[in-house]
């Protein structure tokens, strides 16, 4: 799958399933904006890995259940 020139976001984003997820989809190409309930250090480890793939990462603490 071809991601080049779309964003992707993935709300659960900064840790377990949805990193992995979001970790994924960066490496199809795709940047990513990733959604947790707050800003700590498994989102900036989720932003790193995706970073290092040399694709575009934002962090957009909030939360969605509510």
């Amino acid at each position: 799958m071809n991601l080049s020139g779309k964003v992707a976001l993935v709300t659960g984003g900064t840790r377990g399933i949805g990193a992995a997820a979001a970790i994924a989809l960066a490496r199809e190409g795709a940047d990513v904006a990733i959604n947790g309930r707050r800003m700590d250090e498994a989102a900036s480890a989720t932003r790193d890995a995706i970073i290092k793939l040399g694709r575009r990462c934002e962090i957009i603490p909030a939360d969605c259940g509510q």
